[in-house]
This record gives structure tokens, C-alpha cells and sequence, in this order.
């Protein structure tokens, strides 16, 4: 799976990093949900540290279609609420 880090590019993982990704996820949902800031920039530092850990970065001039967009490191939670949908950033398998 492709996702992209706004601001950084792309990264290709494995299928089986996305239960993983997804536990991320939920934490940050839930440190933007109680509007803790603390929680949400540990969530969005550790969601992003892992894509980047697992995920093999693609050439700057790929094009490839991204899964997932994440948000850039520095984003703030207003921001990184507008991007969540009805699954969080990342949907679990269907």
C-alpha cells in the first residue's frame, strides 16, 4: 500500500503494517476527540515514526496513487481533524 506523508512523499508497506497503523490511528482519534494536545502529538509523531520506519520511500518523481494521506509532522489538530474520515486516516480492512 502507498501512502503519502504531506510534505515528504510516498512510502510503500506491506498489507500487514496496516493493523498496526490502524492502532496508531485510533489513539490519535482519541487524543483529538478529548482535545488532549499532548496525546495527539505523541499519536501523530509515533503513526508517522512507523510509516516511516516500515515503509520503503518511493522515487521523488513516482507517481503512484496514494492509499493513505497523512499529515506532515508539525500539523496541528484542527488540521489533522479536517483530514479524518468517517474511519480516521487510515481505514481498517473491509
Amino acid at each position: 500500500m502507498i501512502v503519502r506523508i504531506m510534505g515528504e512523499g510516498q512510502l510503500d508497506l506491506s498489507d500487514a503494517d496496516l493493523g498496526v497503523l490502524n492502532t496508531f490511528d485510533a489513539t490519535l482519534e482519541a487524543a483529538i476527540e478529548s482535545g488532549n494536545e499532548e496525546t495527539f502529538r505523541q499519536a501523530l509523531h509515533e503513526l508517522l515514526g512507523k510509516v516511516r520506519q516500515d515503509g520503503k520511500p518511493l522515487p521523488p518523481d513516482s507517481l503512484e496513487p496514494s492509499q493513505f494521506i497523512l499529515p506532515h509532522a508539525d500539523a496541528g489538530m484542527e488540521e489533522v481533524r479536517a483530514m479524518l474520515g468517517d474511519e480516521g486516516l487510515i481505514p481498517g480492512p473491509n
